[in-house]
């Protein structure tokens, strides 16, 4: 009877810790939202585009938030060279990169779906980490499907050029030939994806 009542108390325990947790994601996404007003003057307008060198701002909705976070902090420190983008991060703190990158992230990517066209030889190195459709094995990776072509041909040359410093992507970039780049971009950029183009973040497994 004692070792009954322990599991019921215990289980109870558990529901009320799972529901507090809850409470604390639904809160931190409701200052993220509150807190990422200013990302949608340029991620949240439809076909925006970054200027000298000219090329379409990132999709972040339903990106992973702790890609999003550490890529804010580059942002911030200044290892990704981007003027708008240090003085946003800059003027955030932390617990601000937490709640917005979980806004942004929203119920996160929808399960793995099948690879859209041949992969050219160049992508050999990438699917190690961005997955054979480009979402990605890990979090700590940018979902590539999807994404803008001509931003991912921007960000594969900043790596190569060193005005983003990141120490896998350097090395990786470094063996990409300048003439494979387009061919990458447009593989990934064709894939299925579970990116939102605006301000919308996904909810019940699509954007809102």
């Amino acid at each position: 009877m004692k070792l009954r009542l322990y599991w019921m108390v215990f289980g109870l325990s558990l529901a009320s810790m799972a529901s507090v947790c809850y409470a604390e994601d639904a809160a931190l996404v409701k200052n993220g939202k509150v807190l990422a007003y200013t990302c949608h003057g340029c991620h949240g307008i439809e076909g925006y585009k970054n200027a000298y060198p000219t090329y379409s701002v990132p999709k972040v909705g339903g990106q992973h938030a702790k890609y999003l976070h550490d890529a804010l902090k580059e942002y911030a420190s200044g290892d990704r060279a981007h003027s708008t983008m240090h003085a946003q991060a800059a003027s955030l703190s932390d617990q601000d990169f937490e709640a917005i990158t979980a806004f942004f992230q929203g119920s996160g990517p929808s399960s793995a779906s099948a690879v859209v066209g041949t992969p050219p030889p160049s992508t050999a190195m990438c699917v190690t980490c961005h997955g054979s459709n480009g979402v990605g094995i890990s979090p700590d990776y940018p979902i590539l499907a999807g994404q803008h072509r001509d931003f991912l041909e921007q960000a594969l040359h900043d790596y190569k050029s060193g005005k983003r410093k990141n120490p896998v992507m350097t090395g990786m970039a470094a063996q990409i030939k300048d003439e494979d780049i387009p061919m990458i971009a447009a593989f990934f950029a064709k894939q299925s994806s579970p990116l939102c183009a605006t301000d919308k973040i996904r909810e019940n497994g699509k954007c809102q």
